[in-house]
Protein backbone atom coordinates (compact mmCIF):
# COMPACT_ATOMS: atom_id res chain seq x y z
CA UNK A 1 0.00 0.00 0.00
CA UNK A 2 1.18 3.28 -0.90
CA UNK A 3 1.85 5.03 2.20
CA UNK A 4 3.49 8.53 0.81
CA UNK A 5 1.71 11.57 1.51
CA UNK A 6 0.86 14.83 -0.24
CA UNK A 7 0.37 18.76 1.12
CA UNK A 8 2.21 21.82 0.68
CA UNK A 9 5.82 22.69 1.55
CA UNK A 10 6.20 26.23 2.88
CA UNK A 11 8.03 28.40 0.79
CA UNK A 12 11.49 29.50 1.77
CA UNK A 13 11.24 33.33 2.42
CA UNK A 14 7.73 32.46 3.69
CA UNK A 15 9.53 30.19 6.64
CA UNK A 16 12.50 32.81 7.42
CA UNK A 17 9.92 35.39 7.88
CA UNK A 18 7.60 33.38 9.92
CA UNK A 19 10.71 32.17 12.41
CA UNK A 20 11.19 35.65 13.20
CA UNK A 21 8.06 36.54 13.80
CA UNK A 22 6.52 33.42 15.69
CA UNK A 23 9.96 32.28 17.34
CA UNK A 24 10.37 27.95 17.87
CA UNK A 25 9.52 27.86 21.77
CA UNK A 26 11.38 24.60 21.66
CA UNK A 27 14.46 22.75 20.32
CA UNK A 28 13.59 21.27 17.23
CA UNK A 29 12.23 23.57 14.41
CA UNK A 30 10.33 21.55 11.90
CA UNK A 31 8.20 24.54 10.33
CA UNK A 32 8.30 22.98 6.67
CA UNK A 33 5.45 21.91 5.48
CA UNK A 34 1.10 21.50 5.36
CA UNK A 35 0.01 18.00 4.51
CA UNK A 36 -3.43 17.42 3.40
CA UNK A 37 -3.37 13.64 3.87
CA UNK A 38 -2.30 10.19 2.11
CA UNK A 39 -1.46 10.42 -1.51
CA UNK A 40 -3.32 7.29 -2.15
CA UNK A 41 -6.56 9.15 -0.81
CA UNK A 42 -5.79 12.31 -2.34
CA UNK A 43 -3.93 13.71 -5.35
CA UNK A 44 -2.03 16.63 -5.39
CA UNK A 45 -3.16 19.47 -4.27
CA UNK A 46 -4.16 22.76 -6.50
CA UNK A 47 -4.20 25.75 -3.88
CA UNK A 48 -0.62 27.99 -3.99
CA UNK A 49 -1.55 29.80 -1.28
CA UNK A 50 -2.74 30.50 2.34
CA UNK A 51 -2.82 32.46 5.77
CA UNK A 52 -1.27 31.56 9.08
CA UNK A 53 -3.99 32.02 11.32
CA UNK A 54 -3.07 31.13 14.91
CA UNK A 55 -0.63 29.51 17.31
CA UNK A 56 -1.14 26.39 19.50
CA UNK A 57 1.37 25.52 21.86
CA UNK A 58 0.51 22.50 24.41
CA UNK A 59 3.27 23.93 27.02
CA UNK A 60 5.01 20.25 26.95
CA UNK A 61 6.92 20.62 23.77
CA UNK A 62 4.81 20.86 20.48
CA UNK A 63 4.13 24.05 19.10
CA UNK A 64 2.04 24.40 15.91
CA UNK A 65 0.79 27.09 13.53
CA UNK A 66 -2.86 26.69 12.11
CA UNK A 67 -3.25 27.75 8.37
CA UNK A 68 -6.14 28.35 6.37
CA UNK A 69 -6.53 27.28 2.68
CA UNK A 70 -9.17 27.95 0.34
CA UNK A 71 -10.70 29.89 3.17
CA UNK A 72 -10.81 26.84 5.64
CA UNK A 73 -8.73 25.19 8.34
CA UNK A 74 -10.33 21.83 8.11
CA UNK A 75 -8.68 19.37 6.32
CA UNK A 76 -10.86 16.70 4.41
CA UNK A 77 -10.16 14.09 7.41
CA UNK A 78 -11.22 16.45 10.21
CA UNK A 79 -8.59 17.70 11.95
CA UNK A 80 -6.94 21.02 11.19
CA UNK A 81 -4.50 22.40 8.45
CA UNK A 82 -1.00 23.50 10.27
CA UNK A 83 2.71 23.91 10.19
CA UNK A 84 4.25 21.87 12.88
CA UNK A 85 6.44 24.81 14.82
CA UNK A 86 8.43 23.35 17.15
CA UNK A 87 9.06 20.64 19.21
CA UNK A 88 10.80 19.62 22.15
CA UNK A 89 12.74 16.33 23.05
CA UNK A 90 11.00 13.02 22.66
CA UNK A 91 7.92 14.90 20.56
CA UNK A 92 6.84 14.02 17.28
CA UNK A 93 5.34 16.49 14.40
CA UNK A 94 2.16 14.29 13.90
CA UNK A 95 1.49 15.20 17.66
CA UNK A 96 0.17 18.73 16.35
CA UNK A 97 -2.78 17.14 15.18
CA UNK A 98 -3.71 15.90 18.48
CA UNK A 99 -2.68 19.56 20.23
CA UNK A 100 -5.21 20.95 17.95
CA UNK A 101 -8.02 18.98 18.32
CA UNK A 102 -7.80 18.72 22.40
CA UNK A 103 -6.63 22.47 22.80
CA UNK A 104 -7.59 24.25 19.31
CA UNK A 105 -5.46 27.51 18.44
CA UNK A 106 -5.36 31.30 19.42
CA UNK A 107 -5.84 33.00 16.44
CA UNK A 108 -3.57 35.88 16.05
CA UNK A 109 -4.44 39.81 15.26
CA UNK A 110 -3.74 39.75 11.29
CA UNK A 111 -3.83 36.51 8.78
CA UNK A 112 -0.54 36.08 7.34
CA UNK A 113 -0.01 35.20 4.03
CA UNK A 114 1.92 32.75 2.91
CA UNK A 115 3.21 30.64 -0.46
CA UNK A 116 2.78 27.07 -0.39
CA UNK A 117 4.03 24.22 -3.15
CA UNK A 118 2.28 21.46 -3.52
CA UNK A 119 4.40 18.56 -3.03
CA UNK A 120 4.60 14.85 -2.15
CA UNK A 121 6.63 12.52 0.48
CA UNK A 122 7.34 8.92 1.05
Amino acid sequence: MDRSWVGWALHPEDREALLEAFPPAYGKVVADHVTLGLSSVYGLPAAREGEVVGVADDGQGVQALAVRIGGTTDRPDGSTYHLTWSLGPGRRAVESNDVLRERGYTPIERPWPIRLEPRRWP
